[in-house]
């Protein structure tokens, strides 16, 4: 039964994933998806060479769009009618990644840079647990040009527009490529998706929807009700 696998995959607890063990396994990275039975999800490990280029910001690259570091307070998402505050996550005090508590709320990895810097900043939210839908159940219907506002704490809006939507078996995540910094501001939005293994409880691909920056709204402008 459904509640009896909810209870053996929360006893489980959070997959052994430690910073310290990422060491070994090159092009791996943060994965943060949802699944259902469970408010918790799979977490792969935090190589700490592609974790210090997510999170410096290099002054050569910078860009007339991009934002000064500011952290995300909300997401919208307009064709999937979506706003929704977001959470900061980082690591856990054994190392392993910390996922959103709940499956209403996303979640920004402050590792790396905040959206609209240089660099790739990341999003991650639970599709759906045994309760029903996640903030990103609808994630996979985004298509080509779908704008993505992250509004930040200095008040300004990073806006984004979707380049691709893909999705991956878990085992060929492509880390340097979601985590990565490729001279440009992007965000990339990471939930899971395709099969779902109901041996293992959790779904055996990744749905991403990779963005770049499209525009920087003023605070004053933000903040101006539109005719």
């Amino acid at each position: 039964m459904i509640g009896d696998r909810t209870k053996r995959v929360v006893a489980r607890g959070r997959p052994a994933w430690t910073v310290a063990g990422a060491l070994a396994v090159a092009g791996v990275l943060l994965i943060v998806l949802g699944f259902v039975g469970s408010d918790h999800s799979l977490a792969g490990p935090l190589p700490s060479k592609v974790a210090k280029k997510a999170a410096i910001t290099a002054p050569s690259l910078a860009q007339t769009l991009a934002t000064q570091r500011s952290v995300p307070l909300r997401l919208r998402i307009p064709a999937l009618g979506m706003s929704v505050s977001l959470l900061s996550l980082g690591l856990n005090f054994d190392g392993t990644v910390q996922v959103p508590t709940g499956t209403k709320q996303p979640g920004w990895f402050r590792l790396g840079p905040t959206p609209g810097q240089i660099g790739s900043a990341v999003i991650l939210g639970h599709v759906d647990s045994y309760l029903g839908p996640g903030v990103f159940f609808q994630l996979r219907t985004l298509a080509v040009g779908d704008q993505v506002d992250v509004e930040l704490a200095d008040g300004t809006t990073a806006q984004f527009a979707v380049k691709s939507v893909a999705m991956y078996p878990n085992g060929q995540f492509p880390s340097q490529r979601v985590y990565g910094s490729h001279g440009s501001s992007a965000l990339q939005l990471v939930t899971c998706g395709g099969v779902f293994d109901h041996q293992t409880g959790s779904y055996l691909s990744n749905i991403v929807v990779y963005t770049s920056l499209t525009a920087v709204i003023p605070a004053s402008s933000a903040n101006q009700p539109s005719p």
